[in-house]
């Protein structure tokens, strides 16, 4: 498969699923109880976005161990944000599963790319 590469982050696969996913973690925590604004809401809110801008700063860095480190800081917002959304659901304050997946396909795609990225060139 020939494809032309991308000129922006904005244009990886990725980046708009994990943007996307970040916009319904937004859209989730709206309804948390008030008492949880400056808890979990914004321990959820500031872990999911910090995946799609690793990813973003990660873009244009030159070499494939700083891109690498970026997409693995990115990996590692991912897992806080696999436990925000279990201790979202063991608290009853919303129905998590469907974020679940949205958040396990980002995973398989970052992980996808994150390879790509250390793959040696031929």
């Amino acid at each position: 498969m020939n494809r032309t590469p991308s000129k922006t982050f904005t244009e990886l696969i990725v980046w708009q699923k994990a943007h996307a996913f970040g916009l319904s973690a937004y859209k989730l925590t709206e309804t948390f109880p008030k008492s949880e604004i400056y808890g979990l809401s914004s321990q959820l809110r500031r872990a999911a976005v910090s995946i799609p801008g690793n990813i973003a700063e990660g873009y244009k860095k030159r070499g494939p161990a700083d891109k690498a480190r970026f997409m693995n800081m990115a990996q590692g917002s991912l897992e806080e944000v696999q436990y925000y959304l279990i201790l979202a659901h063991d608290l009853t304050y919303a129905d998590t599963i469907t974020l679940r997946a949205q958040l396990d396909e980002v995973s398989r795609l970052l992980e996808a790319y994150a390879s790509a990225i250390l793959a040696p060139r031929s």
